[in-house]
Order: structure tokens, then C-alpha cells, then sequence
């Protein structure tokens, strides 16, 4: 099909059927575009994966000139126009004009405007700046301008950025015609924002729902997050993913760290040169490699609909850019998982990064971080919270497909407490935050406490004995219920709204989710000894109950007439020692089993397992992630699972009212057997990085592990001790 040549008289319909190949539009699509067709400003908040581009693509097609598209992203400029080149036979038909562009490029993108070929041109908005393209663009017949990424207009979006807001002083320069913004993440706040600045109040606004129903939300405490990662992935061998990292050091490291386990993976940041992010960007489209670690700038306009999890391994700045980049998977309505680790204290680190901003945007910055702080906390449905931040009501209090609704919640009756917190929000004029609010009712006495005589109010302490979490907790639930409303404006006061004044003056029962406490969660960052070595072997956490797995293993090969091997393989039986699944759902986590394998041959095993757990009186732990243990005793166990929560070896013997002495021999026990124990953590403590690999070469050129010829090789150098511990380190990591 010629499509330099386009037929005005086709329906939305016909012409997404003759150009595109579709048959029917999605949402509010034909909508959107027969709005941009009869010539008025029209606004689209749809989400990741809803069909945005459609919206101003097919009516650029179908209408008398071009189309200027301002898109912030070169790599994805250049997504778009071969998408649309992909459709056409002229690669006239969609241009992007940016800094990339040689001389001779750019005069041929400008002859094929001039020539009414190019009905889509994507352009920066730096290039919108420049006087030799405003004069251009002034000559030629514009179709309309469309914006992409329109969040990028307010100082309340994720993505801020100065440059956008100059564009309606630039469109008129050039010429007055319709605009069509679009974004995939706009609270009510950032849609005043966009129409404001852009100057287009009368603009048709089109919004489609923000509930993607196939993803799963998760959230997890950041502990130990190399190995949570490695054991994710693997339990979904094959699928394609992203890995979301807040810095460039921490994409490279993660991304080593899964290729050094045996999972395919690159890394993609502004950091690396602009071919090497496109290659990279390609491989993991041609499914060279199936995960890509990436900061932000992944992902913008990336049509891979086949993305099945999402994990952000830092908790992100805002629900906007969160929303946004778990969008990017399940596109195809098929399954996206997406996992967050959650610590505080990445939320501390994004605070630092706001200090020296002007005041204002330190204030926005803080706001949108305590909006992610209650989403990753907070233990209501998180679907029903997320949709509530973006102003969508979810019906009932359990959508099914996320932790919080799936693990089933601690609920209580929250009668009283609401009645309290109404009360103090009701007492203290309606002028305050949260945080306040919150200080108030547990008696914590701050600079603005002081301030405002929140000592002399009789709300002051009455919520002592629950604590800051308990109250924190409420505050969001009763936010969220349509108790309180929290203003943007005043960066998060919070007020009664006429269902809160309804209860306080006749209350009714409430019940609210017990909240999760992630106090005790650690920072996150992995270094070097998180990094899990592939292909060790390891040994059964409980070798009677491995006998007995390998028996009906051989018993299953007879009569299936197949190798043991294929039914399971021996890490996997090993696994099953350690974590004793009772169900054919705990079995599929199992390393090298999946789904397909557990109901097939799984039914004997989890059979027996749960058989052999009563009768043994064993405490399950299904979470343990530690792969093989010598000895099912209380006494490993505790050692390694603490070594595994990075605990001073101190406490960790002290706790079991062992010496050091004592605590080194039962950790030799547990080594010698076959079992990894990451004691880096104590090590970089107690000796410098060349001393650790002075004493590693000596062990690997040994032709004994005697402590006493180490002892006389360094001559007293190193403590019995110190050597002690090396050696742990030289048999985990290089005989395990």
C-alpha cells in the first residue's frame, strides 16, 4: 500500500484496519481520535500499555500535513518512527529532527516535509528552540501538535522537566493549532498542571482506567536482595524481565551479578554511549537476553508486550515513575509480576539527594516520597491504593493479585482509633500533615509541636500506647477509605471530608488491616558476597530424608521408563531437604521444578515430605533461601540463618551460649559438609581486602587446609582466629 497517498473519506475504523491491520480500537481510543480529527485540544491520561501513540498517529495519517510530535527521549523517537516505517513503503512517512542528525539528514527529513510525504515528525523540545526550525516549522502546513510524556510539564510529575514548559510560548510562535497531550501517569494535581501551562482549559479530556488487572503487585523487605533476585528469576527461567536500579554502580553490579549465576542479563543507563544502550536495548527486544537492569531511562515507549515481571530492587521517588515502569509489564494482558524491596533507608538516601533543591521542590520531592513510603508499608489491598493516589475508586477490599490481598491480613476494629485520629485532625484546625497528626496522638514533642501547643490539646498522647506505626497506619487506611482528604496544595495537610464529619458525629463499625512493620529491614546494598557462585555443589540439609527422596525418585524413573535426572535432579531434592514442601504450590518453588514438573510427578514427594515432617516433629520454614545445610539441628540452623541476616558473630554465638571457639567449630562442621556460609560481611571487618587475599592465595597453593602450617607460613601475622575464619571463606567458595 502507498501510504504517501491517504484516503481523507475512511472512517477511524477503515483507516485502522487498511493502515495498522486492526480491527478494533482499545478504550477510549476512536474517541481520542475522532477528537483530534474535528480539530479540538484534546487531553489522554491512559495508561502504560493502553495505546497512546494510536491516538495522535492514526489521525496524522489520515489529516492534510504533518504531525509534530515532542517526545523527550531520542531512543525512543527512534522506536516510534520505525514502528511506523514497519507499516509503510515510504520511510518518508515518519521523521524524528534531533541532535543526532547530520547536516544531510536533516535537509532530507526537512524536503520530505516540504514535500507533504512525513505526516509524523517527532521532535526534542530543544530542537523546538532553535530559530532556523520555529522559521521552518512556521512555513509548513502542521497537522497538530502532540505531546507525549505531557507529565513531564509539571513540577509534580515524576519526570519533570524545565524544557516543556516553554512549549505553548514556542507553538505560538510558530502556529496556532490543536494540541494533544498524552500521559500514562497523572494525579489530579499534574492534569491541572498540563492543561494550565499549555494554556488549553477547554481541551476534551479522555481517561481510561488505571487498574491493570493481570499484574501482580508485591512488596518485600529489602534483606539479603541479590540472592531474593537470583531465586525470583530462576523460579521464572526463560521469561523476559527488568530490573530497575536507582544508580548507574548499582544496574552494572546487579547485571553481573545474575550472569555470574547463569542468568542472561545486560545493563542499560545514561552512563554508557548511545550505541551501546541501543544494542543492548535490541538484544533484550530480540530476546538475546532475558533480563535488562536498568535506571529510569529504560522503558519509555519500549513495546515489548511480552515482559513478565518487573523488580525494582530500590523502591523508586514517587507512585508516578512506580506506576509507570511495573506498566511496562504484561502489556499483552498476559502475566506481569512486579516485586519492589522495600528498606526506609533508601527512602532516607532520596531524601539526601532533595537537599540544596529550592524549597518548593524539596516540599513536592518529600511529598511524593511519603506517598511511596504508605504505598510500600502499608498492608490494605495495594491495588485499591494505587489506583486511589491516581483518583480511581476500586470497589470492595481485596482484588486478589497482590501480597496484601493474597496473604491473608491481620484485621482489627478500627472504631475507636478512627474516632481518635478524627478527632485530633478535627482539633488541630485541619492544617497539618500526617506526620503531625501522628506526633500528636503518640506525644512526641517536635520544633512544630512546640509551635502550634500541640501539648495543651486534649488529642496530645492519646494514642501512646499503639505507637508511630499503628497511627501512620490509620492515617493511610482512613485516607484511603474517604475519611480524610489529603491536599496537594499544602504538600499533604490533612481535612475531614463529609463522610469523616458523617462518622464523627454518628460513628459506625470500621475495620482496618493490621500494618507491617519494616523497621528492622536493612539498607539493601549487596557488595561482592552477595554474589551466589554457580555450578557448587552443595549437600542435603537432611540426608535421611534425601535417602528416601532418591528411592522414590528411582522408583518414579522405573515407572515412567525415564532417567532419574529428568524427573528431578538432585539440587532440586537437595532444595526439598531444606525447605520440606507439603503442597504441589510449595513445591513449584523449588528450584529446577516449576509448574508443568510438580503436577506431574510431584503428587508422591510432597506426600512423603509431609508424612516424614510429623512424624519427625519438623519446624517448616518454607522462606529459608540457604541452600543445603549439613544437619537438620536447631543449632545450624540458627547459625545460618543469621550469618544469611549478616548478624556480628558475636551475637550470633552468644545468643546459643557459645565461645568463638565453639561458634568456629560448629561453622567448620556445617562448610566441611558441603554448605556455603557467606562470612564476607565479618571478614571485611576484621582484615583489609590484600590481607583477605594473601592469606586466599596461600590456601589455594596449599596442599593442606592445617591450620598450623598456616600458623607457620605467616610467621604470626594473623590471629588462629583470623585464620580460622579464611579458611571458612577459602572452603565455601572454593570447595563448596
Amino acid at each position: 500500500m502507498n501510504m504517501s497517498t491517504i484516503n481523507v473519506d475512511l472512517s477511524p475504523k477503515e483507516a485502522l484496519q487498511q493502515f495498522f491491520g486492526f480491527n478494533t480500537f482499545k478504550g477510549e481510543q476512536e474517541a481520542v481520535i475522532n477528537s483530534v480529527l474535528e480539530g479540538r485540544n484534546t487531553f489522554v491520561i491512559m495508561p502504560t500499555g493502553g495505546g497512546k501513540s494510536l491516538c495522535y498517529q492514526l489521525p496524522a495519517l489520515m489529516m492534510e500535513g504533518t504531525a509534530i510530535v515532542v517526545s523527550p527521549l531520542i531512543a525512543l523517537m527512534k522506536n516510534q518512527v520505525d514502528a511506523i516505517r514497519g507499516f509503510s513503503d515510504r520511510d518518508g512517512i515518519a521523521h524524528f529532527l534531533n541532535s543526532s542528525l547530520s547536516r544531510t539528514e536533516t535537509i532530507k527529513v526537512k524536503d520530505d516535509i516540504r514535500s507533504g510525504l512525513t505526516k509524523l515528525l517527532y521532535v526534542a523540545p530543544e530542537s523546538l528552540t532553535k530559530k532556523e526550525n520555529i522559521e521552518f516549522f512556521a512555513e509548513i502546513n502542521i497537522s497538530f501538535f502532540a505531546i507525549d510524556e505531557a507529565h513531564c510539564i509539571s513540577e509534580w510529575g515524576h519526570d519533570f522537566r524545565p524544557e516543556y514548559r516553554r512549549l505553548r510560548t514556542i507553538f505560538d510562535e510558530i502556529q496556532r493549532v490543536p494540541v494533544i497531550a498524552l500521559t500514562a501517569t497523572a494525579t489530579e494535581k499534574v492534569q491541572e498542571d498540563i492543561l494550565k501551562n499549555l494554556n488549553v482549559d477547554d481541551a476534551v479530556t479522555y481517561k481510561a482506567s488505571f487498574n491493570r488487572p493481570n499484574l501482580f503487585y508485591d512488596v518485600r523487605p529489602k534483606k539479603d536482595v541479590g540472592r531474593e533476585i537470583i531465586k525470583f528469576i530462576k523460579q521464572h527461567q526463560g521469561k523476559s524481565g527488568i530490573i530497575y536500579c536507582l544508580s548507574r554502580k548499582k544496574v552494572e553490579e546487579t547485571a553481573q551479578m545474575l550472569n555470574v549465576n547463569g542468568i542472561k542479563a545486560l545493563p542499560y543507563h545514561a552512563g554508557m554511549d548511545a550505541a551501546q544502550r541501543a544494542d543492548h536495548q535490541d538484544r533484550f527486544l530480540m530476546e538475546d537476553v532475558d533480563v535488562i537492569c536498568a535506571t529510569i531511562a529504560f522503558g519509555m515507549g519500549i513495546d515489548k508486550p511480552d515482559v513478565r515481571f518487573v523488580i525494582h530492587h530500590d523502591i523508586p521517588k514517587s507512585l508516578e515513575s512506580y506506576y509507570q515502569e511495573t506498566g511496562r509489564g504484561g502489556r499483552d494482558g498476559g502475566e506481569g509480576k512486579c516485586v519492589a524491596f522495600y528498606s526506609y533507608k533508601d527512602i532516607e538516601k532520596l531524601e539526601k539527594f532533595l537537599q540544596g533543591k529550592p524549597v518548593a521542590e524539596q516540599e513536592i520531592g518529600k511529598q511524593l516520597l511519603a506517598d511511596t513510603v504508605s504505598y510500600s508499608e502499608t498492608s490494605m489491598c495495594r491495588r485499591k491504593f494505587l489506583l486511589h493516589y491516581f483518583g480511581e475508586i476500586l470497589p470492595g477490599d481485596n482484588c486478589g493479585s497482590c501480597d496484601n490481598c493474597v496473604n491473608p491480613k491481620v484485621m482489627f476494629d478500627g472504631t475507636e482509633a478512627l474516632t481518635t485520629l478524627l478527632d485530633a485532625v478535627k482539633e488541630s484546625k485541619q492544617r497539618h500533615k500526617g506526620r503531625f497528626i501522628c506526633d500528636l496522638l503518640t506525644g512526641t514533642m517536635t520544633s512544630e509541636m512546640k509551635t502550634y501547643k500541640g501539648n495543651a490539646m486534649e488529642a496530645w498522647g492519646k494514642g501512646t500506647e499503639e505507637g508511630a506505626i499503628y497511627w501512620m497506619s490509620v492515617i493511610r487506611q482512613a485516607t484511603v477509605n474517604g475519611f480524610l482528604h489529603k491536599d496537594i496544595e499544602t504538600y499533604g495537610n490533612l481535612s475531614l471530608t463529609d463522610q469523616g464529619k458523617k462518622f464523627l458525629k454518628k460513628a459506625w463499625p470500621v475495620s482496618f488491616a493490621k500494618e507491617r512493620d519494616y523497621t528492622d529491614v536493612d539498607g539493601g546494598s549487596f557488595d561482592d558476597d552477595d554474589v551466589v557462585t554457580p555450578g557448587g555443589k552443595g549437600g542435603a540439609a537432611d540426608e535421611k530424608l534425601m535417602k528416601m527422596l532418591q528411592e522414590l525418585r528411582q522408583k518414579a524413573a522405573k515407572q515412567y521408563k525415564l532417567p532419574p535426572y529428568v524427573i528431578f535432579q538432585d539440587p532440586s531434592l537437595e532444595e526439598m531437604t531444606l525447605r520440606y514442601p507439603i503442597t504441589i504450590e510449595e513445591l513449584q518453588t523449588i528450584g529446577g521444578v516449576g509448574p508443568g514438573k510438580a503436577a506431574k510427578y510431584g503428587k508422591p514427594f510432597v506426600e512423603l515430605i509431609e508424612k516424614y515432617v510429623e512424624e519427625n516433629d519438623i519446624e517448616r520454614d518454607i522462606e529459608v533461601v540457604i541452600r543445603s545445610v549439613a544437619k537438620k539441628s536447631g543449632m545450624k540452623v540458627h547459625i545460618i540463618q543469621n550469618i544469611d541476616k549478616r548478624l556480628p558473630m558475636e551475637s550470633i554465638g552468644k545468643a546459643k551460649g557459645l565461645t568463638m571457639d565453639a561458634l568456629l567449630t560448629e561453622m567448620e562442621t556445617i562448610v566441611m559438609s558441603g554448605t556455603k556460609l557467606d562470612i564476607n560481611y565479618h571478614l571485611n571487618e576484621v582484615l583489609e581486602s590484600d590481607q583477605q587475599e594473601e592469606i586466599m592465595d596461600y590456601f589455594r597453593s596449599s596442599e593442606s587446609d592445617s591450620l598450623e602450617a598456616a600458623r607457620e607460613e605467616f610467621g604470626g601475622d594473623f590471629s588462629d582466629e583470623e585464620l580460622r575464619f579464611m579458611r571458612l571463606k577459602f572452603l565455601s567458595e572454593v570447595a563448596n
